[in-house]
């Protein structure tokens, strides 16, 4: 257990991108599988603005919008556990494409006002007065980060947020950042997998400051191609262990700070229930190091 943004959590989360863009189950195996997460326990639940399909070329219609907020209330609501115990986060400055050639892809637009107007959007729905926390979704090239960090505090000044994440930053990003919203700043979401290491060291530096560092996509992503050759070593684990290797990575990343946490993004029953097993999974020093030296 942890604590993030008032909330004690499992330091397994569920990702809900794969349950609401390209690719995505029907909304009620959608709604199976965070009620599924609920049910093992798990009590972090991330979605943002920008998890939908865009139906028509550019950013989709307006019927496209929030589909991975509204699956995420409407997942909620049909629930029959404590849900005022379950973290909802969401982000904002990001939009989802897609070309006229049928790729799918992703525009940054961080700008204050654009920030504005999507928390507001998000409040209506998601059913709720504030947002417990909001993560900026990525560092908008088109103005300095500065000005950025400054939207969100005045988010959270005006109580539409309570807590702030940021995401996709490298360390200058987060000492901005950490400068401006103080202790409103409660995690960093960036990418940690086998696939996808973290050189600048933002891991450590997150946990050192005391904040709560999010993996997404922590088992590799499955919207881009990946290098599953990196992979191997945790499959002669998971052999030996008699378990998913997708286990075993989510265990070597909870083992590398207590104050990392991991949101795969599962699409069946099935693979959430795996995923929230990794939790109980202790790997040993030998393993630890073996994987430690193979993946990083």
């Amino acid at each position: 257990m942890t604590v993030l943004a008032g909330y004690g959590i499992g330091r397994i989360g569920l990702g809900t991108m794969a349950l609401a863009v390209e690719g995505r189950p029907s909304r009620d195996v959608a709604v199976d599988v965070i009620h599924a997460a609920l049910d093992a326990g798990v009590r972090y639940l991330d979605t943002a603005w920008s998890y939908y399909r865009p139906s028509v070329p550019g950013c989709g219609l307006a019927r496209d919008l929030g589909y991975g907020e509204l699956l995420v209330r409407d997942a909620l609501s049909t629930w029959d556990g404590p849900r005022d115990e379950v973290l909802v986060a969401t982000k904002t400055g990001w939009r989802r494409t897609l070309d006229e050639s049928g790729h799918y892809g992703w525009l940054a637009d961080a700008r204050p006002e654009t920030m504005m107007a999507d928390v507001r959007q998000s409040l209506r729905r998601l059913g709720v007065d504030s947002i417990a926390l909001l993560y900026s979704h990525c560092d908008d090239p088109q103005l300095p980060y500065e000005d950025q960090m400054t939207a969100l505090r005045s988010l959270v000044d005006e109580g539409l947020v309570r807590y702030v994440g940021i995401s996709r930053v490298g360390v200058e990003d987060i000492d901005i950042a950490r400068s401006v919203l103080g202790d409103r700043l409660v995690a960093v979401q960036n990418q940690f997998s086998p696939i996808c290491p973290d050189p600048e060291g933002t891991m450590s530096r997150v946990c050192d400051m005391g904040r709560r560092f999010v993996c997404f996509s922590p088992l590799g992503g499955f919207l881009d191609p990946i290098d599953v050759s990196r992979l191997e070593p945790f499959h002669r684990v998971a052999r030996r262990r008699g378990c998913s290797y997708q286990r075993v990575v989510l265990a070597w990343e909870l083992a590398r700070d207590p104050g990392v946490v991991v949101i795969p993004s599962a699409r069946t029953v099935d693979e959430v229930r795996d995923d929230v097993a990794a939790a109980s999974l202790r790997l040993d020093a030998a393993e630890l190091a073996y994987l430690d030296e193979m993946a990083l």
